[in-house]
């Protein structure tokens, strides 16, 4: 079955998950100071960790350990990093204000998708939980490695988005991405859409800002900036 895609003369939103819908940056970085441990590394404070952040995830640990880790460290990194986080994202909740914010854009017209690179099968069990999957034409995890960027998701997303579309393609420059990672300004700037990127997450204000795109410390200022952006009157959250 198609959507319909009318609205998409204003915009269209890709939503990340981690550390911008989903409030778990505490649980990140518990998860990685508790992989850290197993692995003889220093733990981490959350400054650090938002200063030091980075995708390619590989080159995060680089950043951490001055090298690249090999293929098989890499591979224990990760398993002991997505254990540990696997045991506290169940106390999670959204980012504050989110339902709200994505009931709001649905009854307004926009259509939203989700895009992240958590491993889509667990990241459709817990949008199902926290109740927002009816808000998404589209909820889509990783089903590769772990060890890339989303640029190339962001492509096959947004064209497959094309293809369920009932009344034709999106416009890419009303396209926006809000994340909370300068790989997800890469993403949108690869697919010719726009990206606005929220501080609540990974990375520091000082990094994001390096991304060139607008840089928000609220969900709601995302919103609003994308509204703006797409030629819409300014977003007022409800």
């Amino acid at each position: 079955m198609g959507y319909s895609s009318t609205q998409h003369e204003t915009s269209h939103l890709v939503w990340d998950w981690n550390g911008t819908l989903l409030d778990d940056i505490d649980a990140v970085i518990e998860a990685s100071n508790a992989a850290f441990a197993e692995l003889g590394m220093e733990p981490i404070t959350l400054a650090r960790y938002r200063e030091l952040y980075c995708v390619p995830v590989p080159r995060f640990y680089e950043r951490l350990m001055g090298r690249l880790p090999t293929d098989e460290e890499w591979v224990v990194m990760d398993g002991a990093f997505h254990r540990h986080y696997g045991a506290r994202v169940e106390a999670c909740a959204l980012a504050e204000g989110a339902a709200e914010l994505l009931a709001a854009r649905e009854a307004a017209g926009v259509t939203q998708s989700l895009l992240s690179l958590a491993p889509h099968e667990d990241l459709v069990p817990i949008v199902r939980r926290l109740g927002i999957e009816s808000h998404f034409v589209r909820v889509e995890g990783r089903t590769g490695p772990s060890n890339g960027g989303k640029a190339a998701a962001m492509v096959r997303h947004l064209d497959t988005l094309d293809a369920l579309s009932a009344t034709g393609p999106l416009p890419r420059q009303r396209t926006v991405v809000i994340g909370d990672a300068v790989d997800d300004a890469l993403a949108a700037a690869h697919a010719g859409a726009r990206a606005v990127l929220y501080t609540g997450g990974s990375h520091s204000r000082a990094s994001l800002e390096t991304a060139g795109v607008p840089v928000v410390d609220s969900l709601a200022e995302a919103v609003a900036i994308a509204a703006e952006g797409a030629g819409e009157r300014p977003y007022r959250r409800p």
